[in-house]
């Protein structure tokens, strides 16, 4: 799992988010799966060599493995809590990601839908 904390959701920040998981995985092809959300798909966004993205049908957030995730982070990380600042917020977010960059079978578990983990990723 890789992920990011930046300032807006653009085509620009997804483009950088998409170079930095690229550049933790040089030498892996990646297939990025995502929603429709409008900065997935918009022309201006720079998508790495080593890596395709696979998007989902509309209105499917069950089918989407990231939207488990973040229900994890909220179960998991923001409890009935109260934050002062954005700042809190921001700083409890970064733990809880960082958790789940370091627990790979966490993540595994989260996200491992059968049409996922049946998926033959040989590439040729």
């Amino acid at each position: 799992m890789d992920s990011l904390i930046l300032p807006l959701v653009n085509e620009e920040m997804m483009s950088i988010f998409l170079r930095e998981v690229s550049d933790r995985h040089p030498d892996e092809f990646i297939l990025m799966v995502m929603d429709g959300a409008a900065w997935h798909k918009s022309k201006a966004l720079r998508v790495p060599e080593n890596m395709a993205l696979c998007f989902l049908p509309p209105y499917s957030p069950e089918l989407n493995p990231v939207e488990h995730i973040w229900d994890s982070i909220r179960e998991n990380g923001f409890r009935n809590e109260v934050f002062n600042s954005m700042d809190g917020v921001e700083n409890q977010l970064m733990h809880c990601l960082a958790d789940l960059e370091r627990d790979s079978a966490a993540v595994a578990g989260i996200t491992g839908f059968p049409w996922i983990v049946s998926i033959n990723l040989n590439a040729t």
